[in-house]
């Protein structure tokens, strides 16, 4: 089966880090919501074909941080670019950077409305002005790759929660995008459908593809990312390889988290 999707070819890794050139980059960043300052001076180099885990305790900015960089939230100061451009702040070239950064959400976001093919066809119609023909070619194809062809007559109401979360990933993948960001994919799943979506993103991890990934799963972590930040009350708190950082993390925020968390 041709693979449709557009992945880069998997980073050269030295030390634990990829050499790859920088695809999303975060300089200084703020961001408040009223009288909290949820990212604090935040600094984070995302390269091609990298995996970023970012972890860290509810409230610590994880998902807003993963949101600024395709903006669905705004940054009141610093910078956000991709592939060596800024962020647009609205119009056609904002919708073009959202098919090029792919986003996978807690809750799947499907249309109801709409059968699982219909899904993830739509946007490669609509905002890519792919033909209809083509579009279903690379929607069964990437549908057959995250396991639920099968399903693709189905309106999501008739999937599990587990199918619904892939078609959103086949979604975001039939867009082609440079990078896939995922905030909390799996938080809402029961425990049973939680591993047949994580299988999927290890496997897009191993084809190449740029990914950053707000996960509570340090399984994940530990078998997928190049790199895990840790984040705690708006700031990136701690970086490093996934086996540094579990078994000698420096900061005492990260050892009190991973000992509440990893003792359980």
């Amino acid at each position: 089966m041709a693979d449709s999707t557009a992945v880069d070819p998997a980073p050269v890794v030295v030390d634990g880090r990829p050499t790859g050139e920088p695809l999303i980059v975060l300089d200084h960043v703020d961001k408040h919501f009223g009288a909290l300052h949820v990212l604090q001076d935040v600094n984070l180099t995302v390269h091609r074909g990298e995996v970023v885990v970012v972890i860290g305790p509810s409230g610590s900015g994880k998902s807003t941080l993963c949101r600024t960089i395709n903006r669905l939230e705004t940054i009141d100061s610093g910078t956000i670019t991709l592939d060596g451009k800024p962020l647009p702040a609205e119009g056609r070239e904002l919708a073009r950077l959202r098919a090029d950064v792919g986003m996978v959400f807690q809750s799947f976001n499907l249309f109801a409305h709409k059968t699982v093919l219909e899904n993830v066809t739509l946007g490669q119609i609509k905002a890519k002005r792919v033909k209809p023909s083509e579009a279903r070619t690379t929607a069964m194809e990437i549908l057959e790759r995250v396991g639920v062809a099968n399903q693709a007559d189905k309106l999501p109401a008739q999937l599990s929660g587990g199918q619904q979360q892939r078609v959103a990933i086949a979604r975001a993948l039939a867009m082609r995008p440079k990078a896939m960001l995922f905030d909390e994919p799996t938080s809402a799943l029961d425990p049973e459908m939680i591993n047949e979506v994580l299988d999927v993103m290890v496997g897009l991890a191993r084809d190449g593809m740029t990914m950053v990934v707000v996960t509570h799963e340090m399984g994940f972590a530990r078998r997928a990312a190049h790199r895990v930040v840790f984040m705690d009350a708006g700031q990136v708190v701690e970086e490093a390889d996934p086996e540094t950082f579990f078994t000698a993390p420096r900061s005492e925020r990260a050892q009190d988290f991973l000992s509440k968390i990893l003792t359980h």
